[in-house]
């Protein structure tokens, strides 16, 4: 996607009220050349009034780039599957801990200001590996709280999650980590993505990742579709009433500047195509 698309499709987010927005991952560009304008949209996401603006960071060397670049958030994967640990970021989940460690050093010694989440991938299942072990799960969990995370989430990179199993992680979680027990990233790979948002909100969880029209998946993680589509995720959440602060018609208004930088690109989202019920009406704040 074009840098300039980037912003304009940023700006239409902030206008539909997300406050917070994974902008850029720091990662290098020989591997992933669509993020070699980092830099350049943090500074752009920075000018956007109320907004954290968000970066990946898979190691160090990420976070020194993302921190110079002024970022308000740091999240960081860590694969709890140790196959596909090896396959996104060549190291061992003990040794992503030790460099998580080191990660949560720097923010403290330079910009103690800025927030660090600690992602973990494939907590649910790996295309790679098979069934990831709960117990594992909370322990690496655990672990990184210990290291220094603000808040751990769990993501199902690969969407192998089912409800059950979301309200039961999530639950473990909370009782092993406490407060730090962060947010559900949940992939609509098999159509289970918004019962998956559920079960995780009633297991406590109030922080959601979703990309609008569905849009992503990893490289890294073989099967793996787009996250859960923001503009259902909102209008289930809305139509529930349960406040979001976010506009869904200037949400679904979003997806053209993400069509105009992407226009090959397939993009989903059953709440778009079939438009708002009559009389809807946004839940009260």
């Amino acid at each position: 996607m074009p840098t300039a698309d980037k912003l304009r499709w940023i700006d239409a987010l902030h206008a539909a009220g997300l406050r917070e927005i994974e902008v850029a991952s720091f990662v290098p560009a020989k591997l992933l050349p669509q993020m070699a304008d980092a830099a350049e949209v943090v500074a752009h996401a920075r000018t956007l009034p109320g907004l954290t603006v968000m970066a990946l960071v898979p190691n160090l060397r990420g976070a020194q780039a993302a921190l110079a670049a002024g970022v308000h958030k740091l999240t960081v994967p860590v694969s709890a599957s140790e196959a596909h640990s090896q396959a996104n970021v060549r190291k061992s989940r003990a040794d992503m801990v030790a460099e998580f460690r080191r990660i949560a050093e720097l923010r403290a010694a330079t910009a103690p200001q800025v927030a660090l989440e600690a992602g973990m991938s494939t907590a649910f299942g790996c295309t790679i590996q098979g069934a990831v072990d709960e117990d594992e799960v909370i322990a690496l969990a655990v672990a990184l709280a210990e290291a220094g995370a603000d808040d751990v989430g769990l993501s199902d990179t690969t969407g192998m999650a089912n409800p059950a199993q979301v309200r039961r992680l999530f639950g473990r979680l909370r009782a092993a980590i406490g407060h730090k027990a962060g947010a559900a990233h949940l992939h609509n790979t098999r159509g289970l993505g918004l019962a998956n948002c559920l079960a995780a909100y009633d297991a406590g969880v109030r922080t959601f990742d979703a990309s609008l029209g569905g849009l992503g998946g990893c490289p890294y993680a073989p099967g793996a579709s787009g996250n859960v589509v923001t503009e259902d995720l909102v209008f289930m959440f809305e139509a529930m009433g349960v406040a979001t602060g976010v506009d869904l018609a200037k949400l679904i208004a979003a997806r053209q500047p993400l069509l105009a930088g992407l226009p090959d690109e397939p993009i989903y989202g059953m709440t778009p195509l079939a438009g708002l019920p009559q009389g809807f009406r946004t839940a009260a704040p």
